[in-house]
């Protein structure tokens, strides 16, 4: 005999649902992030080398355009991010954070591309690209290249930016709603 749920065990089994969604997006972003490769790849005005969220793989940065901004992309395609809080010295996402947000691993350069490249030093001793004095993420959910899912949100204590090649923040998307922010 099927018997219907009461009010009472309907939340409580959607929070179980959730909660096993939430881990299972979390292991796989875990298992993403730790496969790990490296090649080099000569180009460009400097040394070479980032970190892709899809292959975490090394190569030369480049540009597309998403929504009408030309932005920085990793060798893959995906979209690289600024973190509002961060400064030209100190990257301000860690942990956790930089579980959803990995750094790009420096150092990095684009050909083409106007502007200074260079790197800081994380927290966790690791090297981190900069571009422009803001050190450079990918967002683990972006998962196809051209995507900029990321772009305007306020997560972690801060706005997240697409990184523009012209220096300044791309507009967050319509449907987004954020608080300010900007370089």
């Amino acid at each position: 005999m099927i018997r219907s749920l009461t009010r009472q065990e309907t939340p409580n089994r959607l929070r179980m649902l959730l909660a096993v969604l939430a881990v299972a997006a979390a292991s796989a972003i875990l298992a993403a992030c730790s496969s790990s490769g490296t090649s080099s790849a000569g180009g460009g005005s400097g040394s070479t080398g980032t970190s892709t969220p899809a292959a975490a793989t090394t190569g030369n940065l480049k540009t597309t355009t998403i929504g009408g901004a030309t932005v920085l992309t990793n060798a893959k395609g995906f979209t690289l991010y600024s973190f509002a809080p961060d400064t030209p010295t100190k990257s301000n996402c860690n942990g956790a954070c930089a579980t959803f947000w990995p750094p790009v691993k420096g150092p990095a350069t684009a050909s083409g591309v106007k502007g200074t490249f260079g790197t800081i030093k994380r927290s966790d001793g690791s090297t981190q690209a900069t571009f422009d004095g803001h050190p450079l993420y990918t967002f683990a959910a972006d998962t196809a290249p051209g995507q900029a899912k990321g772009n305007g949100l306020n997560e972690n204590g801060g706005v997240w930016h697409e990184i523009t090649t012209s220096g300044t923040a791309a507009p967050a998307p319509a449907s987004t709603s954020s608080s300010g922010g900007g370089y």
